[in-house]
């Protein structure tokens, strides 16, 4: 094989740490041409490397006999190099009505699901897939046609998780050429050349014209901004990474962010006005801490755009609390007073829900053991209430105790644990006068969707204890108390 292909591909694979000695690669071969020429390199290269290989093929059924003989293709291809061979099938048009994904997205999904499983089956350390160079640059300038930002250009990375691209700075023809040199055939798919297709058209029009009329460097240069942009973006990511740790929590089952915190992110605030002197800088750090919450929120639904962040911005400024921005795949950006939270497709919900569904009823008794202690799991809310008797003398009382404290002896049977009911009151520790809850939740700033099943601890049928709102006056660990009931709250 020719020794300088041989070299570059081994100098990519070096440089990126792609995969080590002694290790388990996965081939993926569609029985395309690059992916073909990648499976024989490697065979070239897994000496070198310390490298044993698996041939993996993924039928997406979309074909018909031609898949499948795609897959007999790649299948005597394994066997003729005494390679293991691993194939998964699906029916991915099928899988694409039924999720309501697009037939691309739904094919790239499954396949990199079943490249997954190898590894986490152990079959695989790494997978090995056949991007080139020109895959890069046709990625690039597809974006830009579409419309992107800095992230966008980035383009194909060399390294995602158990994926690699040993072919990413290799021209495509070269493959080609060697391939031919060998007598090395390979399979053709049809759909890879329909124009109605953005990415054909940039692969066999746009780009092609460019390097024959305007650069012949072309897919060069843009696969080097690609790589330069990379480089950008790791500092980029590890800026909004101090961000994110510093300023975002968890909100139930989403994200929450303080909006002074996005707008003027404090791990970097003093720093970029005093560098830059004006706020484009801090500008474009909250749209990139927009699109990581996003992210974490999202999972891989839908496509986020520019148009998207510069309306959760807007909310961010111009919002009032209650007001909703939904985002691709059903998760949505609420402001709740001087917050932003970010909520996942599964319990996002365009409506009020305090006020348009019924909230759960559920109600636990509560039983000291022995020891004076007791647990109380409460699945509708996915809460474990913890309490336990503790010493209250007068001189031990101090901020310490982060749990809610009530007075044992001012407690009296039953108590429960209940979720809470309109028309709800009691007089918070230290206030003049009973309060309804609803009250509460507003002046203390509570999220209407955490609303809607808040517990409530009674004693005796009187509400002694809400959650993260005030204990009860009538109840409260006081000067008096002798021992104390703490009640702690966690998430299951």
């Amino acid at each position: 094989m020719n020794a300088r292909l041989l070299a570059q591909v081994e100098a990519t694979i070096r440089r990126h740490g792609m995969m080590r000695a002694g290790g388990r690669v996965g081939v993926a071969v569609s029985g395309g041409a690059d992916s073909v020429a990648l499976l024989l390199i490697l065979l070239e290269l897994r000496g070198k490397l310390g490298i044993t290989l698996l041939v993996a093929h993924f039928n997406h059924q979309l074909r018909g006999p031609e898949s499948d003989a795609d897959e007999s293709f790649v299948r005597e291809l394994a066997m003729r190099h005494g390679l293991e061979f691993a194939a998964g099938r699906e029916d991915v048009a099928a899988r694409a009505r039924e999720n309501r994904w697009n037939v691309e997205d739904a094919a790239r999904r499954l396949r990199y699901g079943f490249f997954e499983e190898l590894v986490t089956t152990g079959r695989a350390e790494w997978i090995a897939v056949g991007h080139t160079a020109d895959d890069q640059a046709e990625t690039v300038l597809a974006r830009l046609a579409r419309g992107t930002g800095p992230t966008g250009l980035a383009g194909i990375y060399p390294v995602v998780g158990h994926v690699v691209r040993p072919l990413l700075e290799t021209r495509r023809e070269e493959l080609r050429d060697e391939l031919c040199a060998r007598g090395q055939g390979w399979r053709e798919d049809a759909s890879n050349r329909d124009l109605t297709r953005l990415r054909a058209r940039v692969r066999h029009s746009v780009l092609p014209l460019i390097e024959r009329e305007l650069q012949p460097g072309a897919v060069k240069h843009l696969s080097e901004l690609a790589h330069l942009v990379r480089e950008e973006e790791s500092f980029w990511t590890a800026l909004v990474q101090n961000c994110f740790e510093s300023s975002v929590t968890k909100s139930g089952a989403g994200l929450s962010i303080r909006i002074a915190d996005l707008i003027e992110p404090p791990a970097i605030r003093e720093a970029l006005t005093q560098a830059t002197g004006e706020s484009g800088a801090l500008e474009a750090v909250s749209k990139r801490l927009i699109r990581r919450l996003a992210a974490e929120s999202r999972g891989l639904r839908g496509q986020l755009a520019s148009l998207h962040v510069e309306q959760v911005l807007r909310l961010a400024r111009e919002g009032h609390s209650g007001q909703r921005v939904p985002l691709p795949g059903g998760a949505e950006v609420e402001r709740v007073f001087d917050r932003l939270v970010f909520t996942p497709p599964q319990t996002a919900s365009g409506e009020d829900q305090e006020t348009t569904d019924a909230p759960p009823s559920y109600e636990y008794s509560v039983k000291f053991s022995e020891e004076g202690a007791a647990t109380v799991l409460i699945p509708e809310i996915r809460k474990r209430l913890s309490l336990k008797v503790i010493d209250w003398p007068g001189g031990a009382r101090d901020t310490s105790i982060s749990a809610a404290t009530l007075d044992r002896d001012l407690l009296c049977p039953p108590l429960l644990f209940r979720n809470w009911r309109p028309g709800d009151g009691y007089r918070p520790v230290g206030r003049q006068g009973v309060r309804k809850m609803k009250r509460l939740f507003q002046e203390y700033k509570i999220p209407a969707r955490e609303r809607k099943a808040w517990p409530v601890l009674t004693s005796g049928g009187r509400l002694a204890w809400a959650g993260r709102l005030p204990v009860a006056e009538e109840f409260a660990a006081g000067d008096n108390t002798r021992t104390a009931v703490a009640i702690v709250e966690e998430n299951l």
